[in-house]
């Protein structure tokens, strides 16, 4: 026995539009699945944090870690270098020289164990420059006018020379370099 089709049916589909109308009700499934997931990936987008949030987030996490108290020396503003630096110090792979300028401020220099007279020129540099970073100083200083000007003295001993390791001219942890400024040759 032949079946009937339906006026607006496809072909092949059965009278009363049983094929047609599971297709349709699959279609019908298969879009509200979609629009389902869409709207997940909205969420999704939607539950996102700004750039701004996700740094507060951060810098708050970062302030608590510095809360610890092998880091609470550290700024607020730290950077990866001084954690590491610190973290150093306290195995014993780092030491910190203390630098004392003319006007008296000391300033706590990191280097590592058998650093140079130029790696503690660089560390100072970096000290400073982060200071000046974090209070709004000077924008700009000629570290080449400064080493030309000034001294490293440690005991009455002039840092002369750049190669030479600290630990040579008998510099250890805690020991205190003084920034004088060089005296003109007449």
């Amino acid at each position: 026995m032949e079946e009937e089709q339906s006026p607006g049916a496809p072909p092949g589909a059965e009278g009363g539009g049983g094929h047609f109308l599971q297709d349709e009700e699959v279609k019908k499934e298969i879009l509200t699945e979609e629009a389902a997931a869409g709207a997940e990936e909205e969420d999704e987008d939607e539950d996102a944090l700004p750039h701004s949030e996700i740094l507060d987030i951060f810098e708050e996490g970062l302030a608590q870690l510095v809360q610890d108290p092998l880091l609470c020396d550290l700024p607020i503003q730290v950077t990866l270098e001084e954690v590491n630096s610190q973290i150093a110090l306290e195995y014993g792979q780092a030491m910190t020289v203390k630098v004392i300028k003319a006007d008296g401020e000391t300033m706590p220099i990191v280097v590592v164990q058998n650093a140079t007279v130029l790696d503690l020129k660089k560390a100072i540099r970096r000290f400073m420059e982060l200071k000046q970073q974090r209070e709004g100083g000077v924008k700009h200083i000629s570290w080449r006018y400064v080493w030309r000007t000034y001294h490293l003295i440690f005991q009455g001993e002039k840092l002369e020379d750049d190669t030479m390791r600290l630990k040579d001219y008998g510099i250890r942890n805690r020991d205190e370099v003084t920034f004088m400024k060089k005296l003109r040759k007449k």
